[in-house]
């Protein structure tokens, strides 16, 4: 079968790879779509981030749906010709973390397309996929594989709103909407927020927050004092959900989160200063937020429910064999929300 394979920064190949045996609990799927991430991009225009970096040539993707063609001999819940999201996070189960109820941070996790451990777990960007039953979680007939390929994503940032405890009845500030910052807004909305308000440097995300359903949207890079004007009185805002991973966008969301509220920080942008003597003078709660657990499976239940739609982040879908320019349209923020493979 084809694979999209990355070597080195730039060197995005299309290779023939092995189709995995089928064990007693693996289903083979057919992939149809996946989803283009950010930290994929960072393979691809970097070979890594942090000190994450390629070793070996790895499969990239973990953002995907297929359909089903054949299944083990002990699989009891997906039946071949079934369609579904495939979730890329496989838990030990058996570490402190996974034991404690903290899956996402399993000690020995394994995560589709990651070079954090060598070697390196390749990643779903394939023809065919062969996973577990249990990363399976089937969608009805009215969902497209491309709306599916989002649940991953999504469930990424229902995780980060359900770290912030409460949103419902909230005035909720969202810093960066790239794709995640804008399923965060679709996230916040579904969970009750009362306001939503985004900021950005870029035209096209902020376009799009406002049309999926930010009360309002300010360029910080142009007018910036916009937000600002949200410090009057220590701050408005409730919840700051930060997506940026931009240490100048935490640092504003600081300054305008209301004394004793909730910063929950899920962009990943390395080192970043910390105002300090903001957080404990406004005895601001500063939480972490990565990856995902349970959320995997209401992100799909939202997505198959229509409860939330998140057909109008997907800008363009590209054929598996014109991987580098979807990567390329897909790391240009001026033109591109989410891009999509197809297979």
């Amino acid at each position: 079968m084809k694979a999209c394979v990355i070597h080195a920064p730039h060197d995005l190949r299309i290779e023939e790879v092995e189709v995995p045996a089928l064990g007693p609990t693996s289903v083979k799927l057919r992939i149809g779509a996946g989803g283009i991430c950010g930290s994929d991009l960072h393979y691809y225009q970097h070979g890594g981030f942090g000190t994450v970096r390629i070793k070996q040539p790895m499969i990239l993707g973990h953002e995907v749906a297929g359909t089903v063609v054949e299944v083990g001999s002990a699989v009891t819940r997906i039946r071949v010709g079934d369609r579904a999201a495939i979730n890329p996070n496989q838990p030990c189960a058996a570490c402190a973390q996974c034991l404690a109820g903290r899956a996402n941070l399993c000690l020995d996790v394994r995560f589709y397309g990651s070079a954090m451990r060598f070697p390196h777990v390749q990643g779903a960007f394939r023809e065919i996929l062969v996973a577990d039953e249990r990363q399976i979680f089937t969608i009805p007939d009215h969902v497209s594989l491309g709306q599916a390929a989002f649940a991953e994503p999504l469930a990424v940032c229902l995780h980060a709103v359900t770290r912030a405890s409460a949103v419902a009845g909230r005035r909720v500030l969202v810093t960066g909407v790239g794709p995640i910052g804008a399923l965060t807004i679709l996230a916040a909305r579904a969970f009750g927020a009362r306001e939503i308000v985004a900021t950005d440097v870029a035209a096209l995300p902020l376009k799009t927050a406002l049309a999926i359903g930010a009360d309002r949207v300010i360029d910080v890079g142009t007018a910036a004092e916009d937000l600002t004007a949200y410090g009057a009185n220590k701050g408005s805002f409730d919840v700051l959900l930060e997506c940026s991973g931009n240490a100048r966008a935490l640092a504003a969301g600081l300054d305008v989160v209301r004394p004793g509220g909730t910063v929950v920080q899920l962009g990943l942008g390395g080192e970043m200063g910390l105002a300090i003597n903001t957080i404990v003078t406004k005895e601001l709660e500063l939480r972490g937020s990565f990856r995902f657990h349970e959320e995997f499976g209401w992100a799909v239940d939202y997505i198959s429910r229509g409860l939330i739609d998140v057909a109008p982040l997907l800008t363009d879908t590209i054929p598996l064999g014109e991987a580098q320019r979807a990567f390329d349209l897909a790391g240009d923020k001026g033109r591109a929300m989410k891009v999509h493979l197809s297979f």
